[in-house]
């Protein structure tokens, strides 16, 4: 988990747009292949969207272009932030291929704009790889690289533009303007697919897109956490952080999920289930919880402290874990509300007595996703 400190300079680098962590290519590798193997034209003849990504550093980038033919993609455009950390860097994109000499026109502090139309296999060797495209864009006959006007920033007008070009976004935008990006890309009927933290779940802008089924939690990181790059000048400071064996620093971060309107296999699997009876038999955390299966003090739901504990047998609203939408089938249930929320949200209207946070044995509850189960189901 990552300590005081190290929370801190993430939302700070986050805020400050400079993009210092750094995802990496296998946790992009494991949630996309999700969607192409539930739909495999999930990306075909679709323009996909980078719009937080240096290219020279970023992962999503690297990771679309060398799969540009295979997913079929029509068009893949990359935006940066001003100033890019890496923009003469020679990291990654050009970093990969020793061979290729320094480019020196190269933007070194203007915030970048890529555009991949085409991608061939220049050298016919069989194999599309980084130095095919790096001589691509070099040539810029099919492909554009050039400086944008502003500072890349998401919400300029340029980027805003390019936006509207687009079909599928993808990236891990500022988690301090998570509220923020996510409404622009409902704005615009934007599919998406982007990282965040699970706390922006109970957002006044986020929670009723969740609840509604307009946006959902993706399909590879659950319950669990995620190792971010971060560049070699970062301190380490926090638990969980390892120098891999070529001198690279990682951090691992807690309560990381994708989020996103893409369909995936998981979100329509059922839960499996036992009655309430069948829990208190066999379930050791059931048996030895004071409050599980207690009703609340101020409202007529009860207390479901384990995502495996939810009775198959129960037909009112049960307060579950936030980790419940890591399971989440919106065939099997349906999300009533929030606790610890804002009254709107809760169908049935406030608690009693005014309050707006769950209580229990007269002490407030842990936050609760609010369910209950689907006629069909159960």
């Amino acid at each position: 988990m990552l300590n005081t400190n190290l929370n801190i300079n993430l939302n700070r680098s986050k805020r400050e747009k400079n993009d210092e962590f750094y995802t990496q290519y296998s946790d992009i590798e494991n949630e996309i292949t999700a969607y192409v193997e539930y739909n495999p034209n999930v990306f075909r003849g679709k323009t996909v969207y980078c719009n937080c990504d240096d290219p020279f550093e970023s992962n999503f980038f690297r990771y679309f272009v060398l799969n540009f033919n295979k997913f079929g993609l029509k068009q893949l455009i990359t935006t940066s932030y001003k100033p890019s950390p890496v923009a003469n860097a020679q990291r990654q994109l050009f970093g990969d291929d020793k061979t290729l000499a320094k480019v020196k026109d190269r933007p070194k502090i203007t915030a970048n704009k890529f555009i991949v139309n085409e991608v061939k296999n220049i050298n016919e060797n069989g194999k599309v790889n980084l130095k095919d495209i790096v001589k691509q864009l070099k040539a810029n006959k099919h492909n554009e690289w050039s400086p944008l006007d502003g500072n890349g920033d998401f919400r300029s007008l340029e980027c805003t533009e390019l936006l509207k070009q687009s079909d599928v976004v993808v990236t891990n935008p500022p988690f301090s303007l998570f509220r923020e990006y996510v409404k622009q890309l409902f704005d615009y009927d934007k599919d998406f697919l982007i990282m965040g933290n699970m706390n922006a779940i109970t957002y006044k802008r986020i929670f009723p897109l969740i609840k509604n089924n307009k946006m959902w939690i993706g399909q590879s990181i659950i319950s669990g956490d995620i190792e971010f790059q971060i560049p070699d000048y970062y301190p380490l400071t926090a638990t969980g952080w390892r120098i891999d064996y070529e001198g690279r620093k990682f951090v691992r971060v807690t309560s990381v999920r994708w989020f996103t309107n893409l369909d995936h296999h998981r979100r329509h699997e059922v839960l499996s289930l036992l009655t309430m009876a069948e829990n208190r038999r066999f379930n050791k955390k059931v048996r030895n919880s004071p409050v599980c299966y207690k009703r609340y003090d101020n409202y007529d739901a009860i207390e479901v402290s384990f995502v495996d504990a939810i009775p198959s047998d129960y037909s009112g609203i049960m307060g579950v874990p936030v980790s419940f939408l890591d399971k989440y089938n919106p065939e099997q249930f349906e999300i009533v509300g929030l606790s610890r929320h804002d009254n709107q949200n809760m169908d049935g209207g406030c608690w009693k007595g005014g309050q707006k946070d769950a209580t229990l044995n007269g002490k407030q509850v842990y936050r609760r996703i609010l369910i209950k189960h689907k006629k069909n189901h159960g």
